[in-house]
C-alpha cells in the first residue's frame, strides 16, 4: 500500500503520523460579550484573529493577536442596526476578508460587501452587488452566497419562488476581487407541488452544481435530479438520478475539484419512511460528462449495534444525519454522520418532524428559498421557554476508495444534550494535516471537558490527551469553531455568562 493511495489532497495531506500537542489561549471578554451576543469568526487576517459581533444595533470587530488579546476594538458604523440587518458572511484571505452582507431598507434589500483588513478597518467603499425590491417585509434572508474552494471564485444568488410552478434563479458570478464575471437569470420549472431545490455548491471553475428533488408529504425522496449551471451558460444541465426501487433522506454534494468531479451521497432506504439501510452514492464525471459511480452501500449488523446507541439495530441510523464529506486525491472519499435527535414533553422527534429531514438546514421563505446553511444565524441560538432537549450521540466514520467500495469504518461513541439550546453539543473536525481531530463536549465527572479524537488516514481513532490550559469554568461551543490556518482552530466558549474565545494550537 502506497503513501499516494493515503493522499488526502485539501483535507488530508499526508505528513506521517505523529503525536501531536495542543494548547489553548483563551480571550477577555468584555463586558458587552453577554451570551445574547450574536457573532461571527471573520479568521485569521494579516496575523490577527478577527471576531465580528453585534448586540443592540452596535456592530463591531474584536481584533485579537496570537495571545488572544484584543488589540482594538474597531466599529462598524457603515453596517445597519439590526431592525434592518438580515444576514451576513465572511470570506477570509490571507490580507483582508469580504464582509457580505444583506439588509432591509424600505421595499429593497441590498446584498453588499466590505473589505475588511486585518485591524478591522474597511478598505475603500462599500460594495453593492445586488438589490432586490419586494412588496412586504422580508423574514428570511434573499441572497445567499457561495465561495469555491480555492476562494477565486464567489457566487451570489437568490430565487424567486412566488410562481410556485416556475422559480426565477438571478447568480451573479465574481472574482476574488469582486469584479462581474457572469450574471444570469434563468427559469425552473418546479413539474410538482413537492418539488424543491437544495444543497448549492461552487466549484473552482466557477459552476454552480445544485439538487432538485420530489419530497411528498415530508416522506422520502423518490425522485431527485442534479443540477449543474455552469460559469458562463445561461441554462441549467439537468442530470436524473436513477432511483428505482430506492428512496433516499436528503442529498448532500461536494465537488472535487482535484479529479473534476461531483460527488453526491444521502441515506437510502428501502421503502418509504422506512429505516434506513445505508449509503446512496452518485459521482459525476466533468471531463467526460458521465455517470461513473451509482450504487448504494448496506449496513451491516455489526457496525448497526456498535453505533445504535439506544436504538435497536434495525433503527440504528434512524436519527443520524451527515454532516461531513470529504474527499481525496485519490478520488477516495469519507463521510461523517452523527445521531441528532430532540425530546420534547416525552416525545421524541425524529427525521419526519424536520421540514426537510435535517435540523441543519433552514426552512422555506415565501419569497426565496436560501439553501445554505451557516453555523452562524441571527437571533436564533437561544430557544428560551421551549420544553425541548436536544440530544446529540455517537459518530460514525467511513472512509472509501474511488469505486466506492468500504475501507474502514470507525464509531465515536458520545452521549450529549442541552435542554436550553444546542450550542453545547454536536463536534466539529479539525485538519492539521495528516489526522483528522474530531472535537466535542463530554461529561465527565459532572464537568463539561472538551475532548480531542484523532483520525489517521488508515483510520485509527487515539484519543489525545487532556487538552494543555483547559480551565474550569470554560463550557465550549465547537459546532460554531472555525479552523483559521493549518494548525489553528478558534472555538467560542462560555464563561461566566460571557461570551469569550479560545485558540487551539496544534503542535
Amino acid at each position: 500500500m502506497t503513501c499516494e493511495k493515503w493522499l488526502f489532497g485539501i483535507v488530508f495531506i499526508l505528513i506521517g503520523t505523529v503525536s501531536s500537542s495542543q494548547k489553548i489561549i483563551y480571550s477577555e471578554p468584555d463586558k458587552d460579550d453577554t451570551r445574547r451576543l450574536n457573532f461571527e469568526i471573520a479568521g485569521k487576517i494579516g496575523g490577527n484573529f478577527l471576531i465580528y459581533k453585534n448586540i443592540r444595533n452596535t456592530s463591531w470587530i474584536s481584533v485579537l493577536d496570537n495571545d488572544m488579546k484584543q488589540i482594538s476594538r474597531v466599529e462598524q458604523d457603515y453596517v445597519p442596526d439590526n431592525d434592518r440587518m438580515i444576514n451576513v458572511d465572511f470570506f477570509p484571505y490571507g490580507d483582508y476578508c469580504y464582509m457580505i452582507y444583506q439588509y432591509q431598507k424600505r421595499n429593497v434589500v441590498y446584498c453588499v460587501a466590505a473589505k475588511i483588513d486585518g485591524n478591522g478597518k474597511k478598505i475603500g467603499d462599500v460594495i453593492q452587488m445586488d438589490t432586490t425590491q419586494l412588496g412586504f417585509a422580508a423574514s428570511n434572508k434573499i441572497y445567499s452566497v457561495l465561495s469555491s474552494e480555492d476562494k477565486n471564485k464567489l457566487i451570489v444568488f437568490k430565487i424567486n419562488s412566488k410562481n410556485r410552478k416556475n422559480y426565477m434563479i438571478t447568480t451573479l458570478l465574481f472574482d476574488n476581487q469582486l469584479s462581474l464575471l457572469k450574471r444570469s437569470r434563468l427559469s425552473m420549472p418546479m413539474e410538482d407541488r413537492d418539488d424543491y431545490l437544495s444543497e448549492f455548491q461552487l466549484d473552482n471553475d466557477g459552476d454552480m452544481v445544485f439538487t432538485k428533488f420530489d419530497r411528498v408529504n415530508n416522506e422520502n425522496i423518490g425522485k431527485a435530479a442534479f443540477v449543474i449551471k455552469y460559469a458562463q451558460a445561461d441554462s441549467f444541465t439537468v442530470k436524473e438520478l436513477n432511483l428505482e426501487k430506492t428512496f433516499l433522506d436528503e442529498i448532500h454534494i461536494k465537488p472535487d475539484n482535484y479529479n473534476k468531479r461531483y460527488f453526491l451521497t444521502s441515506f437510502y432506504y428501502k421503502q418509504r419512511r422506512g429505516n434506513t439501510d445505508g449509503y446512496y452514492f452518485y459521482v459525476w464525471d466533468k471531463q467526460t460528462g458521465q455517470a461513473i459511480i451509482e450504487d448504494t452501500i448496506t449496513f451491516h449488523d455489526e457496525l448497526r449495534k456498535e453505533a445504535r446507541g439506544n436504538s435497536n439495530t434495525r433503527m440504528a441510523f434512524n436519527d443520524f444525519f451527515i454532516r461531513n464529506i470529504i474527499t481525496r486525491r485519490d478520488g477516495g472519499f469519507i463521510i461523517g454522520s452523527e445521531a441528532y435527535y430532540t425530546t420534547s414533553r416525552g416525545n421524541a422527534f425524529n427525521r419526519w418532524n424536520y421540514l426537510y429531514g435535517s435540523p441543519f438546514s433552514r426552512p422555506m421563505d415565501y419569497y426565496s428559498y436560501s439553501p445554505y446553511y451557516s453555523s452562524y444565524w441571527w437571533n436564533s441560538r437561544w430557544n428560551d421557554g421551549q420544553n425541548v432537549r436536544y440530544q446529540a450521540d455517537n459518530i460514525v466514520v467511513m472512509s472509501f476508495d474511488k469505486m466506492g467500495k468500504p475501507e474502514w469504518t470507525n464509531v465515536i461513541s458520545k452521549e450529549q444534550f442541552d435542554d436550553q439550546s444546542d450550542d453545547l453539543i454536536s463536534y466539529q473536525i479539525m485538519n492539521t494535516g495528516g489526522q483528522l481531530h474530531v472535537l466535542f463536549n463530554n461529561m465527565e465527572r459532572r464537568v463539561q471537558l472538551l475532548n480531542d479524537f484523532s483520525i489517521t488516514p488508515d483510520g485509527k481513532i487515539n484519543r489525545s490527551p487532556t487538552l494543555k490550559n483547559l480551565d474550569k469554568g470554560y463550557e465550549f461551543m465547537p459546532k460554531y469553531a472555525k479552523q483559521v490556518s493549518a494548525r489553528q482552530i478558534i472555538v467560542p466558549c462560555l464563561y461566566r455568562n460571557y461570551i469569550c474565545f479560545a485558540k487551539i494550537d496544534y503542535n
